[in-house]
C-alpha cells in the first residue's frame, strides 16, 4: 500500500504529540498514585471525548456514523482505549520506568509488522535502517540510568499488552480514515472508549467514584485536566490523522520520542540530570524519525520540486 506525501508541519506536530505523550506518561505515574486507576481512567478520556466533540460540534463535523464504521469504530475503541489505557495505567504502577520506556518505545517495530500483515504495507531498506536506528536510540536512552532491565515483571507484561493493542489498533484506523473524518472518529473512539472503562471500573473499584471525589488538591486535578484536554484529546486528534494521512508505520515510529520527552519531563520538573548516553540516543532517535517515518525523503522530494519550480517561474517571468 502506496502512503500519501504528508504536508512537513504534520511532522512537527506528531513532534509536539510525541512531547504531550511523553511527559504524560510521567503525569499518570502521579494521577494513579493519588486517584482510583480505572476510575480516574475512565472520567479522564471522557473528559478529552468532550473535548473534541465540542470541536466537532463548533467546526459542523459532527455526524452519526453508518453501521460498517460504527463497527470499525467500536473494535478499535477496545484496542486503543480500553485495552491501552487500562493496562498502561495498572502497568504504570508495576514496573520501572526503564522498563516502561523500552517496551513503549519498541511500538514501531510492532506496528509496522502489523502493517505488513494487515495491510501489506512495503517497508524499504532506509525505513528499516531508520527502524533499527530508533530502537537502538530509545535503548539508549532508557537504560542509560544504570538500572537496566531488571526482569520480566506483571507490569512489564501489562505495558507490553497496552502497546500492542494500541499498534493493532492503527491498523483499524487506517482502515477508517478512508471513510471518516479522523477527528470524527477520535471523539466516537474516546466516548465509547471511556464508557467501556467506567463500566469495567464499577466492578474493579466499587468505591472508586467516592474516592475520586475525596480528592481536593487543585493541583491535582489541573493535571487531570492537562492530561485528559491536551495529552488525550490532542494527541489522539493529531495522531489519528496523521495514521490516515501517512500510515501506521509511518506515524509509529515518532514514538521514538516518547522515552526522550520523559526525560525531558524529569530534568526540568524533577531536577534529574541527561546523561552522555542519553544524548548519543537521542541522535539515534532523530536518525530513525526522519528515516523511519519517510520525513527525510519527502523533505528532499519538497526541495527538489521547488527547484524544478523556480526555473519554470523565471521563464514565465521572462517571456
Amino acid at each position: 500500500m502506496q502512503n500519501e506525501k504528508a504536508p512537513v508541519g504534520l511532522y512537527f506536530l506528531l513532534i509536539a504529540v510525541m512531547a504531550s505523550w511523553g511527559f504524560n506518561v510521567t503525569m499518570t505515574k502521579v494521577l494513579v498514585s493519588y486517584f482510583p486507576t480505572v476510575t480516574m481512567t475512565s472520567f479522564r478520556i471522557f473528559t478529552a471525548a468532550i473535548t473534541v466533540i465540542i470541536i466537532l460540534f463548533i467546526t459542523k463535523k459532527l455526524r452519526l456514523p453508518t453501521k460498517r464504521e460504527l463497527g470499525l469504530i467500536f473494535l478499535a475503541s477496545i484496542f486503543n482505549i480500553v485495552i491501552h489505557h487500562f493496562f498502561l495505567s495498572n502497568g504504570l504502577r508495576l514496573t520501572t520506568g526503564t522498563n516502561a520506556g523500552l517496551i513503549l518505545g519498541s511500538a514501531p517495530i510492532i506496528v509496522a509488522i502489523f502493517s505488513v500483515i494487515f495491510l501489506r504495507e512495503r517497508i524499504g531498506a532506509w525505513r528499516a535502517v531508520g527502524f533499527l536506528a530508533g530502537i537502538f536510540g530509545v535503548s539508549l536512552v532508557v537504560l542509560s540510568n544504570g538500572t537496566g532491565i531488571s526482569g520480566i515483571s506483571l507490569g512489564d507484561i501489562a505495558i507490553f499488552i497496552a502497546m500492542a493493542s494500541q499498534a493493532f489498533s492503527f491498523i483499524i484506523i487506517k482502515k477508517l480514515a478512508g471513510s471518516m473524518d479522523t477527528g470524527l472518529m477520535t471523539g466516537y473512539m474516546l466516548f465509547l472508549g471511556s464508557v467501556m472503562l467506567f463500566a469495567l471500573s464499577r466492578f474493579m473499584e466499587p468505591n472508586g467514584m467516592s474516592e475520586l471525589v475525596a480528592v481536593h488538591s487543585w493541583k491535582l486535578w489541573l493535571l487531570f485536566v492537562v492530561s485528559a484536554v491536551v495529552a488525550t484529546a490532542f494527541g489522539n486528534f493529531v495522531y489519528n490523522f496523521a495514521v490516515g494521512k501517512i500510515g501506521p508505520s509511518r506515524s509509529a515510529i515518532f514514538m521514538n520520542f516518547n522515552p526522550l520527552f520523559s526525560l525531558i519531563g524529569a530534568l526540568l520538573f524533577l531536577g534529574e540530570s541527561i546523561k552522555v548516553p542519553q544524548l548519543i540516543g537521542f541522535i539515534f532517535i532523530i536518525i530513525g524519525v526522519l528515516l523511519g517515518s519517510g520525513a527525510l525523503m519527502d523533505l528532499i522530494y519538497e526541495r527538489k520540486k521547488i527547484k524544478v519550480r523556480d526555473p519554470e517561474k523565471l521563464l514565465e517571468k521572462e517571456v
